[in-house]
């Protein structure tokens, strides 16, 4: 009988965890009728998600579950991602929930100080996510991964407007039905195009948006939106009806913000046993007066 060695198991569940979110991400659609197939509407819709496979059990037991509704006190962050963004051919798919553009390697972002690569983008409409109880015609959704497999998502409301030049070489391209995903001949998309021009955002921690819903995703969700023209958002829906999960409760989380660049000060008040809340120049001068007074009385016993 062969002896099991521990750390080959730990190391190969922790693999398969890591591995999840990204399987979730690109597998196809299952077909009606078997063990967790899902929708956004009846009895596979996202209130169900959670029933329809143990693997999508964090879709109604989660704590930290994506999209939420963010409130108008929200801090957008004070650190700045790194976007680093390069052309990719179109490699365009309708995955039967949504239409996705895999993306070639290279792009990437930076997250204080981890490197995320851009693996794919795709599309919701209406909006998932809510900015003060408003949402978009439409949000689409960067996703990255860390060489340790740890998800980042940008997030980037579209309004209606003037028609998105970003938008067009996959626009031009839409597959109608479900499929197996194509590469486009001689066209290429650029996502710095989906970016707008003023990067301030909002971030917290959540999850995959659809099922199996996997907590940890890292939340990069721009405070700004881009443009598309009523006819690319009705070319979008058109092919995909409504597909955004409806928001999850915050519970106790917060929006993160990063750490000032700069040094901290010393507090204005420091704790102080029997003292709470003294000013640290009054302990100082209470500590000199002691001392002085110590060497005082020290000088009237000898004499």
């Amino acid at each position: 009988m062969f002896q099991t060695n521990s750390r080959v198991v730990d190391g190969a569940r922790k693999c398969l965890m890591l591995a999840i979110p990204l399987l979730a991400l690109a597998a196809p659609v299952a077909a009606k009728g078997e063990e967790g197939h899902w929708s956004y509407e009846g009895d596979a819709g996202p209130t169900h998600w959670g029933d329809l496979s143990p693997e999508f059990a964090p879709c109604a037991s989660g704590k930290e579950q994506s999209p939420v509704d963010v409130p108008a006190s929200a801090p957008t962050d004070a650190e700045v991602v790194a976007f680093d963004y390069a052309p990719s051919a179109v490699n365009i798919v309708n995955n039967g929930h949504t239409i996705q553009v895999n993306y070639d390697a290279g792009s990437t972002i930076v997250l204080e100080g981890k490197t995320y690569e851009l693996a794919q983008f795709h599309f919701h409409a209406p909006s998932e996510h809510q900015l003060a109880n408003a949402s978009s015609p439409m949000e689409l959704h960067l996703v990255h991964k860390a060489a340790d497999g740890e998800l980042a998502v940008v997030g980037v409301m579209v309004e209606s407007g003037a028609e998105s030049a970003a938008l067009a070489p996959a626009w031009a391209h839409l597959p109608a039905t479900e499929g197996e995903p194509a590469t486009i001949p001689g066209a290429a998309v650029d996502a710095t195009g989906f970016l707008p021009s003023d990067r301030a955002y909002y971030r917290y921690e959540g999850s995959l948006t659809t099922p199996p819903c996997t907590e940890g995703v890292n939340w990069v969700l721009m405070k700004n939106p881009i443009q598309a023209s009523e006819a690319q958002l009705a070319a979008f829906s058109g092919i995909i009806h409504a597909n955004a999960r409806p928001e999850q409760p915050l519970w106790d989380r917060q929006f993160l913000t990063a750490a000032p660049s700069t040094a901290s000060t010393v507090p204005a008040m420091l704790p102080a046993t029997g003292a709470p809340g003294l000013p640290i120049g009054t302990l100082l001068a209470a500590a000199g007066a002691a001392l002085a007074a110590a060497g005082a009385f020290r000088r009237r016993t000898r004499g």
